[in-house]
């Protein structure tokens, strides 16, 4: 495997639709920055939020996940709770080549703040909003900034395409277009 430098992932996002909407420079003036880097692409959280609350006193249950531990928050910002989280979403959509995996890994500015965001690997061929996890493991409330970079994610080209894609397997997350909660 290999990882995929700036160059690449501008003609990807220019002439096959991999990232949109797409910024091919680094944007850092008064924001957490967000665009191409040296070897990735930092994204940006979209104004929608869902931020977990235990009020239903709910059991968190991936085979059984209720969408009433959350509530639905549209804003500029969200507080994260002490010791809680937030699901979100990012404002691009993704297209990823069958020889490409992604990793994904959170900001060093939210890191430092005790902030962290968690997303799972982009298969290859697979598409969509990414679904972002982002914790606050401090004991205060923390704001994490909508249009605003929050993560970024490395491009890695496999020596030779796999037998079976995300797209060839229909999987549960193919074209989300929401935040998109734990599907069995």
């Amino acid at each position: 495997m290999s990882v995929k430098p700036d160059r690449w992932i501008k003609e990807m996002a220019e002439k096959h639709r991999m990232i949109e909407p797409f910024s091919d420079t680094q944007v850092r003036e008064n924001v957490i920055s967000y665009g191409v880097s040296s070897y990735g692409y930092d994204v940006r959280v979209a104004d929608e939020f869902k931020v977990f609350t235990n009020i239903n006193s709910d059991i968190v249950d991936p085979k059984n996940f209720s969408a009433t531990s959350f509530v639905d928050i549209k804003a500029d910002s969200v507080l994260i709770p002490p010791n809680s989280f937030v699901l979100a979403r990012t404002v691009e959509y993704f297209r990823i080549p069958r020889n490409i995996l992604t990793i994904c890994l959170g900001k060093s500015t939210y890191a430092r703040c005790g902030i962290i965001v968690n997303v799972t690997p982009f298969e290859p061929e697979w598409e969509g909003y990414a679904t972002l996890e982002v914790s606050n493991t401090t004991p205060l409330p923390a704001k994490i900034y909508a249009n605003e970079g929050i993560a970024q994610i490395v491009f890695f080209e496999a020596s030779e395409i796999c037998k079976v894609s995300y797209k060839d397997k229909k999987g549960k997350y193919q074209a989300q277009s929401d935040i998109t909660l734990p599907k069995i």
